[in-house]
């Protein structure tokens, strides 16, 4: 959707900072009638411009305190080890975003565990077990700087 208009970008800039505002509060913020805001709600989102809402969980509030990049490098770039690589990390719940990309490395992940331990298990039992991974550097993240930047149109 590249024709977005000035109240498409508000509507989008709201939600993304409370996605629980009701269509009433959200109407009245940029200006519109609610049955004008939610046509134009749905748009964004039959077009894709809004793909989901949800909660933004703090990992250490849940037990989850050890973060990290992991750099995977791949044995080589076989279609079908690609694909089942691919496959395997969507299922793996530690893995929160990933990312294939150009550079030295071949896949960038961030990761989320309980500690060390459960880190190691991890590596062991799940990304060295991989037909595709030839190696992994990983990168513990210390502190976070910014988390969530918003996506502006």
């Amino acid at each position: 959707m590249d024709d977005l208009d000035e109240r498409d970008r508000r509507i989008i800039a709201l939600l993304q900072q409370d996605c629980r505002l009701s269509n009433a509060e959200l109407a009245e913020s940029v200006g519109m009638s609610v049955s004008a805001l939610w046509r134009r709600v749905r748009t964004l989102e039959q077009a894709g411009v809004i793909e989901r809402y949800g909660a933004v969980v703090n990992p250490e509030a849940v037990g989850l305190g050890f973060q990290a990049i992991v750099h995977v490098h791949l044995t080589r770039h076989d279609p079908d080890r690609i694909v089942e690589f691919n496959r395997a990390v969507e299922q793996r719940p530690e893995v929160q975003e990933c990312y294939a990309t150009t550079g030295q490395a071949d896949y960038h992940m961030r990761v989320l565990c309980r500690d060390l331990a459960a880190y190691n298990r991890f590596l062991e039992d799940f990304l060295f077990r991989q037909p595709a991974v030839a190696s992994a550097q990983t990168n513990v993240v210390l502190r976070m700087v910014k988390k969530g930047g918003q996506v502006v149109p």
